[in-house]
């Protein structure tokens, strides 16, 4: 997994959180997350840039076209990671 730190920070944002449930359905390319916002296309490309720099996003080049998918894994690990706060006696949190 990303660091923690990464992945927690790419979480903080609300529109990154809101690109992300965007990506449970489906793979999308980045005019079709931008559309989805109010925003400039520069400013989603951004977001886009840090949810994949914490790997919670693979991007995948299609000619001119950039597509985007959730990575699972790492929002797995993750859930993971939090789950270990619950144990008790867990030296490995």
């Amino acid at each position: 997994m990303s660091s923690p730190n990464s992945v927690f920070r790419a979480l903080m944002d609300p529109t990154r959180r809101e690109i992300l449930q965007l990506l449970r359905a489906r793979p999308l390319n980045s005019g079709e997350i931008a559309d989805h916002f109010p925003t400039a296309w520069a400013t989603i490309s951004r977001h886009l840039a840090i949810l994949k720099d914490a790997s919670l996003i693979v991007a995948e080049r299609n000619g001119t076209s950039i597509k985007y998918e959730l990575n699972t894994t790492v929002v797995e690990a993750l859930a993971e990671y939090l789950m270990t706060w619950t144990r008790t006696g867990d030296q490995n949190a």
